[in-house]
C-alpha cells in the first residue's frame, strides 16, 4: 500500500489547511488512516484516525474541536482539515495506515505498517 499525502503549506494563526491522503488500493474494512506530525528534535505524535469499517473518528485531544478527520470511500482517500491553526501547529504531518489496528493501538506510530511522505505545515503568529 502507498500513501501519498499533499496540502501542506505556510498560514497565519487562526487559519485553515486541509490535507489529503490516499492510498494507492482500496482501503478494507479493517483500515485505520490516520495522520501524526512531527517537530525536529522530537518524536512523531499522533493527530487523528479514522476507523474505516466503523466510520468513526478519534483525535488527540491538542486537536479536538478543531481539526476533522474526513473520508472519501471513491477516491480511498482521507482529509484533514484543520482550522484555527496556532503556532504550535507547526509541523511535519504524516499520513499512516494500517489493515489490522486495535483501536487501542491508534495513537501509536509503530503501529503502522504504511506511511506516506510527509507534508510541512507552518504556522505563522
Amino acid at each position: 500500500v502507498q500513501l501519498q499525502a499533499s496540502g501542506g503549506g505556510l498560514v497565519q494563526a487562526g487559519g485553515s489547511l486541509r490535507l489529503s491522503c490516499t492510498a494507492s488500493v482500496r482501503p478494507s474494512s479493517r483500515f485505520i488512516m490516520g495522520w501524526f506530525r512531527q517537530v525536529p528534535g522530537k518524536e512523531r505524535k499522533f493527530v487523528a484516525a479514522y476507523n474505516w469499517n466503523g466510520n468513526r473518528q478519534y483525535y488527540a485531544d491538542s486537536v479536538k474541536g478543531r481539526f476533522t478527520i474526513s473520508r472519501d470511500v471513491g477516491k480511498n482517500t482521507v482529509y484533514l482539515q484543520m482550522n484555527y491553526l496556532k503556532p504550535e501547529d507547526t509541523a511535519v504531518y504524516y499520513c499512516a495506515a494500517d489493515a489490522r489496528l486495535i483501536l487501542s493501538s491508534i495513537q501509536y506510530d509503530h503501529e503502522y505498517d504504511y506511511w506516506g511522505q510527509g507534508t510541512q505545515v507552518t504556522v505563522s503568529s
